[in-house]
């Protein structure tokens, strides 16, 4: 029964360690000590080929409960200490929730984006619907729907990125025009629609020119419209983005898919009218082009020209945020400059 003493020693030895043990490493120490293969327990058990056949029972037995004695402690003294460890984590992590919290920063819509949904929320006002369509475009819509067919001299106006012969990326937003006309039913009503999106024309990029811009172009057709509605509708347009007093004026121009064409200025919003660098002394800025719809436009969509008119108007709303803001770079809108881009924070 000496093997027996031993166990029952080992044990007590275990146990009295266990209970001194006040971190997890040092309690993992005394489990391999005891409990490993190189332990006494085991030790004892490779002794017992020296006894005999009626002790080994017993010893086997004995060796099983000391084993499970020592087990059962470790357990229960590393349940003790990971809860101590959790609780001083808790109180060393505490929250103070009293203190006031970090400024979190948030983001914002691009000052483009803030101009563009501006002009959309004003025309939404007035009754129009907002299309948009393909960034890249069929030669047809483009330029043929638009009263430019093949070799007509005011394509060289823009300068297109072509992808096939019939294919392009666009060049204004007139397409989505041509496409919406096609679809429409004027039993139901006029069409009032405006068109924004990105364009692309192969310019240079400087200053005030990029090879990718933004547009917004307008359209109505019904009967009876009047260059008399163009100059309404563009005077509430020019006062909402521009300031309440301003005035514009109609100059006549060209473009090929309306006739009459005017060109639109809007008295200078810097110097009233009394000319400055803004203006070039002037009194007045150029901010888009406009006109009524061009007879064949109509009727390539299938329109009776003789029953129904309209106009259209075309703004760049990167030269709007420009002449607004008094940006001299267009190039400013697409480096992601944060330091530019804060100086348009969204109002609450």
């Amino acid at each position: 029964m000496e093997l027996k003493q031993k166990l029952e020693a080992l044990k007590e030895e275990a146990l009295e360690k266990i209970g001194q043990a006040k971190s997890l490493s040092l309690l993992d120490q005394v489990r391999v000590a005891y409990l490993g293969k190189k332990g006494p327990i085991t030790e004892v058990l490779r002794g017992m080929k020296d006894v005999s056949a009626q002790e080994r029972p017993i010893i086997g037995a004995a060796a099983n409960e000391v084993r499970d004695a020592i087990a059962i402690q470790l357990e229960s003294q590393k349940a003790i200490l990971e809860l101590e460890k959790i609780n001083r984590d808790l109180a060393r992590e505490a929250i103070d929730v009293t203190l006031p919290g970090k400024q979190v920063s948030t983001g914002q819509s691009h000052v483009l984006t803030q101009i563009m949904e501006e002009i959309e929320d004003l025309f939404i006002g007035m009754g129009y619907q907002v299309i948009e369509g393909p960034e890249v475009e069929e030669d047809k819509y483009n330029f043929e729907r638009m009263n430019l067919p093949k070799h007509h001299p005011a394509r060289d106006m823009q300068d297109t990125f072509y992808i096939t012969k019939d294919t392009l990326l666009r060049t204004h937003t007139s397409p989505v025009q041509a496409r919406t006309m096609d679809k429409h039913d004027f039993s139901k009503g006029p069409l009032k629609m405006i068109s924004p999106g990105k364009v692309y024309r192969r310019d240079s990029d400087d200053a005030t020119h990029s090879h990718q811009f933004h547009q917004i172009e307008g359209l109505i057709i019904s009967e009876a419209i009047t260059m008399a509605d163009l100059k309404g509708t563009l005077e509430v347009f020019a006062k909402k983005l521009f300031g309440a007093e301003r005035e514009i004026r109609l100059r006549p121009s060209y473009f090929p898919f309306t006739e009459p064409s005017v060109e639109v200025d809007v008295s200078c919003f810097k110097c009233g009218g009394s000319g400055c660098n803004v203006c070039k002394q002037t009194g007045w800025i150029e901010i888009l082009g406009s006109g009524m719809v061009h007879p064949n436009v109509l009727e390539m969509a299938g329109i009776d020209s003789t029953k129904y008119s309209g106009f259209a108007f075309g703004l760049g709303p990167d030269r709007v945020a420009m002449l607004k803001y008094g940006i001299d770079d267009i190039r400013h809108f697409y480096q992601n400059d944060v330091r530019f881009l804060n100086q348009f924070k969204v109002k609450e």
